[in-house]
């Protein structure tokens, strides 16, 4: 799928043409020093995968997620409202640089134990931030009656991920995560267990709490007889007061990292996609 990357490309390019532009809120705002950059995502996702964003030390946040049913069937299912996805998710900062977080999705009954580093932050002493990303999932919708030899690990999924950003201004964000995982039980016997994948990902700020955000993942060995597609999404994110807000269209309803790489079934050329939403609020 060419079309998103061009698209992560462009932005790159605009943002560069605009870069005269920059007033000196801007400048405010874009914290270069040896402290380190702020800001580059305000989101804890970028839309369906995760950012480099953190929660602050003994802060806790709450998201809820929503990914509607395909739009493509109109009033069938009034533009997907009928068939819902939701995600709740808790997150704990540890410490100023580590998360833990625990969720459970609708989509196979998933839990979802994650954990989340930042190893190096942006400043004028280094031109990126470094995030490692984790987590484990437990597919607790197979059954021992259609899988009479089903164990316990059956269930469970790895995924490893290692987040790169870079926030170029005030404007300006992108990343690129190489990520490797691994599921104990795939649905096609031509897929390997073991897997390889790639998101892009940015964050292009609009106005003081808007920005349009894009990511999109690459998945480098999905097996030839795979009916999904790799995952490509679009939101808004809007900021106001403890809470970010992003709406969006994707072609993944799960929203756990692990299946929306592995189970996007929507196809953006065909109008396939859903509507939804993530909410985080920080007590």
């Amino acid at each position: 799928m060419k079309s998103p990357i061009k698209l992560f490309l462009c932005l790159l390019f605009f943002n560069h043409c605009l870069n005269a532009q920059t007033d000196l809120l801007e400048a405010i705002d874009y914290q270069d020093s040896s402290q380190g950059v702020s800001a580059a995502f305000k989101g804890l996702k970028v839309v369906n995968f995760e950012s480099t964003k953190l929660v602050s030390a003994k802060e806790l946040s709450f998201s809820v997620s929503h990914r509607f049913g395909s739009i493509k069937y109109g009033f069938d299912n009034f533009f997907g409202l009928d068939d819902a996805v939701t995600r709740l998710n808790f997150i704990y900062g540890l410490n100023s640089f580590s998360n833990i977080s625990f969720s459970r999705t609708s989509y196979k009954k998933t839990f979802d134990l994650g954990f989340k580093s930042r190893l190096i932050k942006q400043s004028e002493n280094f031109p990126f931030t470094l995030v490692y990303y984790c987590s484990i999932t437990l597919d607790s919708s197979l059954e021992k009656e259609f899988y009479p030899t089903l164990s316990f690990s059956n269930r469970m999924g790895y995924f490893n991920q290692l987040i790169i950003s870079k926030k170029f201004n005030n404007a300006l964000s992108l990343l690129f995560s190489p990520t490797f995982f691994h599921e104990n039980t795939v649905v096609f016997d031509q897929q390997e267990n073991t897997q390889y994948a790639l998101s892009l990902g940015g964050r292009y700020k609009v106005s003081k709490r808007t920005s349009i955000n894009i990511d999109y993942g690459y998945h480098f060995n999905r097996a030839d007889a795979s009916i999904f597609n790799n995952p490509f999404g679009i939101g808004v994110d809007i900021e106001t007061g403890g809470h970010v807000f992003q709406l969006l269209f994707s072609n993944s309803q799960p929203m756990n990292s692990i299946n929306a790489m592995t189970a996007a079934a929507g196809d953006w050329s065909d109008g396939d996609v859903y509507f939804g939403f993530n909410l985080f609020r920080t007590f």
